[in-house]
């Protein structure tokens, strides 16, 4: 009886973690990550300091958790979908289109999680700044293989493919800060040059 009492309160605990985590991410997304801190939390979720103190520890755990919802958000959202697509360039550009969904209608109210935070810590030191580079190169490695894979197949044989994949990034990135100033127009302009760099 009393192991399933602990099991449960284990349960309990993962969950409110990640709801915490994740509203932590949708935080950052407008304020960074540095605008994130338990009293913060703890005043938008109506829960005590130290009962997220407890779940956290610091406020720099509490960014990481941040830092790991946005990832987790990322991958269900862009990567997961493309993997059930045929590998070459049917998947490259499943990615692509998830990509573009991910930065033209975001789930966080800030927009992309990934280029606001970037661009926060990149002159910064430490473990946050170390977690959000590890996802940054994680995300081009894993696409410039995707782009090997297509290469394997005869497509985009002439193309670096890490060169290729700091191309799509830095255009989806532009997109996605345009979006936040207002400017849909870029959109389009991105999708056109991604499909040239494509062809």
């Amino acid at each position: 009886m009393a192991e399933s009492t602990t099991d449960q309160r284990l349960v309990k605990g993962a969950r409110s973690r990640a709801s915490i985590a994740r509203h932590a991410a949708d935080v950052a997304s407008v304020e960074g990550l540095t605008g994130v801190s338990i009293g913060r939390l703890a005043a938008d979720l109506g829960i005590s300091k130290s009962g997220i103190a407890t779940l956290f520890g610091s406020k720099e755990s509490l960014q990481l958790a941040a830092t790991q919802a946005a990832r987790e958000v990322f991958v269900a959202q862009v990567i997961e979908p493309a993997l059930g697509v045929p590998q070459g360039m049917p998947r490259l550009r499943a990615l692509i289109d998830h990509w573009f969904a991910h930065v033209t209608e975001p789930v966080f109210p800030g927009g992309c999680f990934r280029t606001a935070t970037l661009v926060e810590f990149d002159s910064r030191s430490g473990p946050v700044h170390d977690a959000v580079a590890a996802d940054h190169e994680d995300w081009l490695a894993f696409l410039a293989k995707e782009i090997r894979k297509a290469q394997a197949q005869g497509e985009l044989v002439d193309r670096d493919a890490d060169a290729l994949a700091f191309e799509l990034n830095a255009l989806v990135s532009a997109v996605s800060t345009a979006r936040q100033l207002g400017d849909e127009t870029r959109v389009h302009t991105a999708r056109r040059i991604v499909d040239r760099l494509l062809s």
